[in-house]
């Protein structure tokens, strides 16, 4: 089902849901991931389906949750060690009500329940580095608390939003390549007010139409396109595509953290990023200097995984690994224990520390 798969026709337009993503499902996330705001009928052709049925199909992910875009800063927006994970441990009997209450702090991107030397691992970013310092202060404060250990990200290598799925055969990734917006990406900028209220207009459903963003900020529609045309082609946000992983046969993750040779840095963080199964490859300041997020079929594929890496990279040791026990939250949105989405929390870097 996730190999390479011939031109998805009519025969599975019909397939109904049985808690599962079909083919058509997956090849539509895959389809979105390269072009998340085409038109339908810009896909309709490479998928072999009619675009009235794509439409269909979206609307029964998103209203499901099994499916869903979301909008946020680029990370060129985070500045150095803005950007972070925090293994948290805390009392046993008060570790779900923790996690429920970070997960609706706006600069905890993800919130995770892990098997590992910690109990919970944040993924948290904010727009400077004195916001982080004082966001790692005060979850120290939290009486529930009973360690925190930080590790600021050096450099991304690859960022979820880029992961794609492999649904799709390579005539249709070409045919895609087509409807993909093919205008030059422009050197990224800083996120300025305007760009920022543009931003949390669509951070929620990224295909909103362009008319009720319109109406929402009480702008012209020509101006609205061309600001969010400017947005996205000028590095300053991005559009992720996520489904429930359960749902499209991801049935476990994990954080995995290596120690490589200085020199090797660099090479081995791009090797990672060549890795299928990497969601997220960086740098980092700790005892550690890599980490990666991994998705997994099965959680007998993480040593099949560091077998791989190991094999690409002579230098690399593995210190650390945090087995994912369930997504809490995973990029602004609070997730079901099968991975769909029940609600949304806005990722927002400039929010004040509470």
């Amino acid at each position: 089902m996730h190999g390479s798969a011939a031109s998805v026709g009519p025969a599975a337009v019909d397939t109904p849901s049985r808690g599962t993503l079909d083919e058509l499902d997956l090849a539509l996330v895959n389809a979105l991931q390269m072009a998340p705001r085409a038109p339908w009928a810009q896909l309709a052709r490479p998928l072999g389906v009619d675009a009235a049925t794509l439409s269909r199909r979206w609307a029964r992910l998103r209203a499901s949750g099994e499916a869903w875009i979301t909008c946020h800063a680029a990370p060129s927006q985070v500045a150095h060690g803005a950007l972070a994970l925090i293994e948290v441990s805390c009392v046993p009997q008060a570790r779900e009500a923790l996690a429920d209450r970070l997960a609706r702090h706006p600069q905890a991107m993800s919130v995770e329940l892990v098997a590992g030397s910690c109990d919970l691992l944040l993924t948290v970013a904010t727009a400077t580095r004195s916001s982080m310092t004082a966001y790692v202060l005060a979850l120290g404060r939290d009486e529930a608390v009973t360690a925190t250990r930080t590790h600021l990200v050096q450099h991304l290598y690859q960022d979820g939003s880029e992961w794609r799925m492999d649904s799709l055969s390579r005539d249709q990734r070409r045919d895609l390549a087509e409807a993909e917006d093919s205008a030059a990406r422009t050197a990224a900028t800083v996120l300025v007010p305007e760009d920022r209220a543009l931003m949390f207009a669509l951070a929620q459903d990224g295909r909103r139409s362009i008319a009720s963003i319109a109406a929402e900020l009480d702008r012209p529609e020509s101006t609205v396109r061309r600001l969010l045309h400017s947005l996205l082609h000028g590095g300053r946000a991005v559009l992720r595509v996520d489904t429930a992983h359960v749902h499209s046969g991801w049935r476990s993750s994990a954080t995995v953290w290596m120690s490589v040779a200085p020199a090797q840095l660099a090479t081995a963080g791009d090797e990672l990023s060549r890795l299928k199964s990497t969601r997220m490859a960086a740098s980092v300041s700790s005892e550690a200097n890599l980490l990666s997020v991994v998705w997994l079929h099965a959680l007998d594929d993480l040593a099949r995984y560091e077998a791989q890496a190991a094999a690409r990279i002579t230098s690399v040791r593995v210190l650390n690994r945090a087995v994912n026990l369930r997504w809490i939250k995973r990029m602004g949105r609070l997730l079901a224990d099968d991975g769909r989405s029940t609600g949304f929390v806005p990722i927002d870097l400039w929010a004040p520390v509470a």
